[in-house]
Order: structure tokens, then C-alpha cells, then sequence
């Protein structure tokens, strides 16, 4: 398919959409504070609207770039939509809309209210900057300007744990930025270009080739949460406010993998990699990354620390899908990509709301819960059926391509490894449904969710009922549809940018 390269400015007033009314509750936080909450969903809503209104463009083979000329000399900084970065800001921008719906209801009784709302917009700005960037320049700016914003909101509770948490996760991306910016300066050096224009920059192999790969490989894994450098994220997690874990695990992890993905098929290409042999580390990798996240997650009893430890497995899926470097598996990993974010950022909700009703976190203690929070135990159990890969759940669709992809590869080992992962994935979810819904107690009758505690909601006959309510049910529900209704369409919209956007990286 021929591509028309179209020059507009509209992706960087996009980016800066959220920016700029971050600044501005942030500054003028006592005009504007009555209104945070409604300006935060507002402008989240308004840009999945923009991003969502370059449809037809892309759809046509049309690139939208746009290039700010010695912005920051002696390179130039770019902004770049088409058919993968497209994909990536459609459905990530809804997730983080339904993050800020969900926000209100779970922010009610937060100190700080502004800042929080004020970070949140601007980390969203970040996120999308750097999956917009069309250089390496732009994508390294945005990405330590999105980890600045993302601590605020980690350490936004500001107790001494919360705080130790937000630091590790500081100095670890800082430390990720860093090595991005030194194979940056390492691939200019070789090239004198930094711009994703075309593949593969590095054509002749050297040691500097190799210890850039290496630098973008660490910096960018870091912020996936890859085995090794994933240590931060268990930590970051539970400490940070669900809404934020849920953008942090559906959305801002995937940053690092679309990095990883541009080194792979812009500074280098698949080819390259191959001949290399760097396809077999990365691979040895992304099995490690999935083997372990399922087997950590098994071991936590804090609902949101093993929903982090299981972003780790998930990472793991879609960096086998990207280092298999063909077709079928970059299909495969952009379309889990797609499946994460609605998943994991749905269960990351429900935590939240689990949270703000119950005061609850420890696993052990939900039996039961389901009968007292039925809406959002029905919306975890959704998320947990697409994690496991069942169908017709979309995690299926991507597993299943996996697989294939796998075989297509001559790694039928692979296909065993995603099979024992998805065994790992039911051991670890399943067991919180099942006593949310069917756990009783010795004497026949159901286990109560809640100790006797007071300040919880109750029903007119007293007997508790701690349902969340409908502005952070809303979020939930339309993610949970997310999980299932693609797979059921005649037509499925994100397989379809999905496969367009595979088939534009092999055919560049």
C-alpha cells in the first residue's frame, strides 16, 4: 500500500491539548478548582475525540507529520501519526478516559485534589508525546518529561512506603531515560540522524551498533517492566492511586514496548536484528518476563501487587510477539497490546473500587465480596477470563496468534510457554472469583466480605450493600464490554488497525 505523507501541525496541538489544562489547574488551582474534575474528564474525553477524528486520514494511506525546525538545536524535533501510532493513541487514550471518569468517585476523600488532577493530564500529554514523536529526540523528551509527571502521581499519598516507592520508580526511569539518551547519541553519531523515516538506519554492524541496542533494550525494557529492570514496578503499583495504576499498567507501560518496536524496525530493522542474533536474547527475555510475572503473582496476597506481578507476564507476551520479527507475531503482540490495556486497566479499577468501598487489599480477605459489590466483581471476572485466554474473550484472539505466530517461527516451545502461563494466569485469578461468588463459611452460609466495620454503605433491611457507584461502575462496564464485543462483531475494528499496522512495519 502506497502512503501519502501529509504536513500538519495536528498531532503536537493534540499533545499539548492536556498539557496546557494541566498547567493551567495547576497554577491557577483556586479559579479552576471547583471545575478539576470535570475539566480533567473533559479534556481526556475531548482528546480520544482528536485522536479518534484522524481516522480517516490514516484509513486513506495517509502519514500525518508535523516538524518544529531546529526547535531544539541542532536536530529537530517531529510528530508523526500513521497506521501503528494511530492504533496505539486510539485505544490508549480511551482507557485513560475511562481512568478519568473513574477518577471522581475514587478521589472523593484525597487531599490534594488539584495536583492530582493537574499531574494527570499532563502525564496523559506525556504518554501520547511519545508515542506521537517521529524521532528519537522527540520520543526521549517526552518519555522523561511522562516518568517526571508519573511520580508526582505515584507519591501522591505521601506516606513514608508510598514515598519509597515513587523514589525507586524516579531514579530506575530517569536511570532508563538516561541509556536511551546515550544510544540516541550513539546511533547519531553512526547515522547523523535520529528521525523514523525509514528502516533501518544501522546497516553496518560494530561494536557501537551493539552497545546502543543494548542502552535502548535496558531503557526501554525498564519502563515495560522487563526482566531484568522490572523490579520498580511491583512497588510502584500498589502505592500509586488505582487510576494511575490502571493508566500506569495499560497504557504507560506499553511506551517502553513501542520504543523497543521503532529500534527493532527504524534505527535497525528486523533483518538486521535477526542476522545478529540479538532475536534470540530478546526472545530468551520475553519468556523469562512471562514465566516469572505468573509465578511472583501466585505468591501475592495484595490485590493490587499481583495485578502488577501479572503486568509483567503480560509485558512478556507482547515482546515475544515483537522479537519473533514477522508478520503474524507482531499482529499477534499489538492486538494483546490492545487487549492489556482494557484488561489490566479495567482490573486495576476494580481494585480501586474494591478499595474505596471495603478498605480492603488483602486477597484472603474477600471471600464473599462479590454478593456485597456484584457490578464490579462481574467486570473483574470478565478482565480475568480475557487474562486467562478463554473464548471468545479477546485475550484468546491474541494468544491464539501467538501460538501460530510461534509455529510460523519454528518455536514450538513458545506455544508450551503461553499454554503454562495461561494455567499460571487461571491459578492466580480464578480463585479470587470463585470466592468472591461461592465462598461460605462452615456452617453453610456465605462468608461475609466485611468485618464489622462502620462507615460502610447499608441497605435498607441493614444488611451492608457496598456496590460502587454509577460514575466509577460506568468505566468498568464499558471496559469490561471492551474485553468481549470486539471478538463478537461481524467486524473487528481493532484486528483490522491491528493487522494494517503489522503489515505497514514489514512493508517499509
Amino acid at each position: 500500500m502506497e502512503y501519502e505523507v501529509v504536513h500538519t501541525l495536528l498531532p503536537a496541538i493534540i499533545i499539548f491539548v492536556p498539557i496546557v489544562a494541566g498547567l493551567a489547574i495547576f497554577f491557577f488551582p483556586n479559579r479552576l478548582y471547583p471545575y478539576k474534575e470535570h475539566i480533567c474528564v473533559g479534556i481526556t474525553g475531548f482528546f480520544f475525540a482528536l485522536v479518534l477524528s484522524m481516522y480517516p486520514a490514516i484509513k486513506s494511506g495517509k502519514i500525518l507529520i508535523g516538524i518544529f525546525e531546529y526547535f531544539s538545536f541542532p536536530l529537530s524535533i517531529s510528530f508523526k501519526v500513521d497506521q501503528l501510532t494511530f492504533f496505539l493513541g486510539v485505544f490508549l487514550s480511551f482507557v485513560w478516559f475511562m481512568a478519568a471518569c473513574f477518577s471522581p468517585g475514587y478521589m472523593a476523600n484525597e487531599h490534594k485534589k488539584e495536583r492530582y488532577y493537574a499531574f494527570f493530564l499532563m502525564a496523559e500529554g506525556g504518554c501520547m508525546g511519545t508515542i506521537f514523536a517521529g524521532d528519537l529526540l522527540g520520543l526521549f523528551l517526552f518519555f522523561e518529561f511522562m516518568a517526571l509527571t508519573t511520580y508526582i502521581l505515584i507519591a501522591h499519598e505521601e506516606e513514608p512506603v508510598v514515598m519509597f516507592a515513587a523514589a525507586k520508580y524516579l531514579y530506575m526511569t530517569v536511570g532508563g531515560g538516561l541509556s536511551v539518551f546515550f544510544g540516541m547519541l550513539l546511533i547519531y553519531y553512526l547515522t547523523g540522524s535520529v528521525v523514523f523515516n525509514r528502516p533501518g538506519l544501522i546497516t553496518e554492524p560494530s561494536g557501537l551498533a551493539t552497545t546502543a541496542f543494548v542502552a535502548f533494550m535496558l531503557g526501554f525494557g525498564l519502563k515495560a517492566g522487563m526482566f531484568p529492570v522490572h523490579v520498580w514496578l511491583p512497588d510502584a503499583h500498589p502505592a500509586a492511586p488505582s487510576p494511575v495504576s490502571a493508566a500506569l499498567s495499560g497504557i504507560m507501560l506499553k511506551t517502553g514496548v513501542y520504543g523497543m518496536i521503532r529500534v527493532a524496525f527504524n534505527i535497525y530493522s528486523p533483518e538486521y536484528i535477526k542476522g545478529a542474533g540479538w532475536d534470540d536474547y530478546m526472545l530468551a527475555v520475553a519468556v523469562i518476563t512471562i514465566l516469572l510475572g505468573s509465578a511472583m503473582a501466585l505468591l501475592q496476597d495484595d490485590l493490587k501487587r499481583r495485578l502488577a506481578y501479572s503486568s509483567i507476564s503480560q509485558i512478556g507476551y507482547i515482546l515475544l510477539g515483537v522479537f519473533l520479527l514477522n508478520e503474524q507475531g507482531m499482529v499477534g503482540g499489538l492486538y494483546h497490546l490492545f487487549t492489556h490495556a482494557f484488561m489490566k486497566g479495567l482490573l486495576f479499577l476494580c481494585a480501586g473500587a474494591i478499595i474505596v468501598q471495603t478498605g480492603i487489599r488483602n486477597i484472603s480477605r474477600m471471600k464473599g465480596i462479590g454478593l456485597k459489590m456484584p457490578l464490579t466483581m462481574i467486570c473483574f471476572t470478565i478482565a480475568s477470563l480475557t487474562m486467562v485466554g478463554i473464548p471468545p474473550f479477546n485475550g484468546f484472539i491474541s494468544k491464539w496468534q501467538l501460538s501460530v505466530a510461534s509455529l510460523e517461527a519454528g518455536q514450538p516451545l513458545f506455544v508450551a510457554i503461553l499454554i503454562i502461563s495461561s494455567l499460571l494466569n487461571a491459578a492466580y485469578y480464578f480463585p479470587i472469583v470463585i470466592a468472591a461468588f461461592f465462598a461460605t463459611e462452615k456452617n453453610g452460609h456465605h462468608a461475609d466480605a466485611l468485618p464489622e466495620e462502620s462507615g460502610h454503605p447499608t441497605t435498607g433491611s441493614g444488611k451492608r450493600w457496598q456496590e460502587a457507584p454509577w460514575h466509577m461502575v460506568v468505566p468498568m462496564g464499558l471496559l469490561a464490554a471492551g474485553c468481549v464485543v470486539f471478538a463478537l462483531m461481524p467486524q473487528n475494528w481493532p484486528w483490522e488497525l491491528v493487522v494494517e499496522a503489522a503489515r505497514s512495519l514489514f512493508s517499509m
